[in-house]
């Protein structure tokens, strides 16, 4: 028993310090107050967002979220330890991450593909899931990976992009992103590379 509580007690500890750095380096290094936290899109149960912060992350699950992709880079979140207080919001087996850079360029399938794929997954599932994609500012990534979950969902490329622009005001289609996804669509949507849970 004692074992357990000492283990029990370390992760509290853990979980505790990364909520202090979420919260520090939120400020710093936070996104824009211009974005807004997350947007639905009409009602596809999937909000584009921004980095939660300290101050919005609890408004996730008042606002439905139970389920997170999470698109900042493997740098972004051990920075931020955002990844961590999600899953200890959420449970890990509802935050996936798909770690990517914005620069612009072609996106891998390896790095999203299976994040697009479980949240593709969740809504199909359950009637009742509400997913939040995210980046650091909620424009382009995570844009990205919400183009893709509507076009598994059925979606024409047109309505996906009419859907994201007039729910994500701020959201920048970036003809690279999508063209990935059409590749990766086209070359029959598998799963390609992990699915990051942990």
């Amino acid at each position: 028993m004692v074992e357990d509580h000492a283990r029990d007690t370390g992760e509290d500890e853990m979980i505790d310090w990364r909520r202090q750095c979420h919260r520090y380096s939120t400020r710093f290094y936070g996104p824009s107050p211009q974005n807004a936290a997350l947007s639905w899109i009409g009602d596809q149960r999937i909000a584009v967002g921004s980095l939660p912060t300290a101050a919005t992350l609890p408004a996730l699950t008042e606002n439905g979220v139970t389920h997170i992709v999470n698109c900042r880079s493997i740098a972004q979140t051990w920075i931020s330890q955002d990844l961590a207080v999600e899953r200890a919001l959420l449970g890990p087996s509802r935050v996936v991450h798909a770690p990517m850079l914005d620069f612009g360029h072609p996106q891998p399938p390896q790095l999203w593909s299976a994040a697009a794929l479980f949240a593709a997954g969740a809504l199909a599932d359950d009637p009742a899931a509400r997913v939040l994609i995210h980046c650091h500012q909620g424009r382009s990534r995570s844009v990205m990976v919400t183009y893709a979950v509507l076009r598994l969902g059925g979606h024409s490329p047109d309505q996906a992009i009419d859907l994201i622009r007039r729910y994500r005001v701020r959201a920048r289609i970036v003809d690279a992103y999508t063209t990935s996804v059409e590749q990766w669509l086209a070359a029959g949507a598998r799963s390609v590379g992990p699915l990051r849970m942990r």
